[in-house]
């Protein structure tokens, strides 16, 4: 792959983009190589969480804006679907996937991260949506994200105006979820995803699930697939072992 690389390490499964001399800029091949990346580690049986970073000083500066002199209203259209379907395919996938904000995350950076599960950010990173300076705005699923995530006025406030925050104010707005020094990030990452990694796959991949559709449905909808996957788990044999196991008394 040209744009980006994959390390094997399981349980871990790891996507680095990797443009550093851009910033890791998106053009179209890292839409493409990306959405393989996550295709293949999702069929990986002995892989259980995908971490995706940045080489160099970037987690993603967003869309390489180069590209955009060549686009057309056709173009740009496609351009952004593509963007979009590869974010749904991100969030979509049955695998927890945890952001590793290494630096800077910006415009179609920040809706990669904010399409993950997880974001675990170094206090030294910043993140915005800066697409507004351009006459634009956010076209990969941030007008959508941003605000289930951090409220409608602070997304709009972060639209609007363009501004970057920092890992620390991005944290108190509910954007990421740890912030640790640039030293210890890789260390907090592992951390964070050897223990997810360690718990049932089968449950996991059923709680993302229902979170992501709940969010979508109303609350009564939600509860009843709650309550209907909760009745199924019992049935998947991990089940079965971790009760037996808690019953009596072993480790899992």
């Amino acid at each position: 792959m040209e744009t980006i690389f994959l390390k094997r390490e399981p349980p871990f499964g790891w996507i680095y983009l990797n443009r550093p001399d851009k910033l890791n800029a998106i053009n179209e091949k890292m839409i493409e190589e990306l959405g393989e990346a996550i295709k293949q580690l999702e069929n990986d049986n002995e892989v259980k969480v995908l971490i995706v970073t940045g080489t160099g000083k970037a987690f993603c500066a967003g869309a390489d804006i180069s590209h955009f002199k060549t686009l057309n209203p056709e173009g740009a259209w496609l351009f952004a679907k593509k963007g979009r379907e590869l974010m749904d395919k991100i969030e979509n996938t049955r695998k927890p996937v945890i952001a590793m904000i290494n630096g800077y995350a910006l415009g179609g950076g920040l809706e990669i991260a904010m399409a993950c599960d997880i974001r675990v950010a170094s206090e030294e990173a910043q993140m915005g949506l800066p697409e507004i300076t351009l006459g634009i705005y956010p076209g990969f699923g941030g007008t959508q994200r941003l605000p289930r995530l951090v409220g409608k006025g602070r997304a709009l406030l972060m639209m609007f105006t363009g501004d970057r925050i920092t890992a620390k104010d991005a944290e108190k707005f509910g954007l990421v979820e740890v912030v640790v020094s640039k030293e210890a990030l890789e260390e907090e990452t592992r951390k964070i995803a050897t223990k997810i990694a360690s718990q049932s796959h089968v449950a996991i991949s059923e709680i993302k699930l229902l979170v992501n559709k709940g969010l979508d449905s109303s609350l009564d909808s939600g509860l009843n697939m709650e309550s209907l996957g909760w009745g199924l788990a019992f049935t998947t044999e991990d089940a079965k072992r971790r009760i037996d196991d808690f019953l009596n008394k072993r480790k899992s």
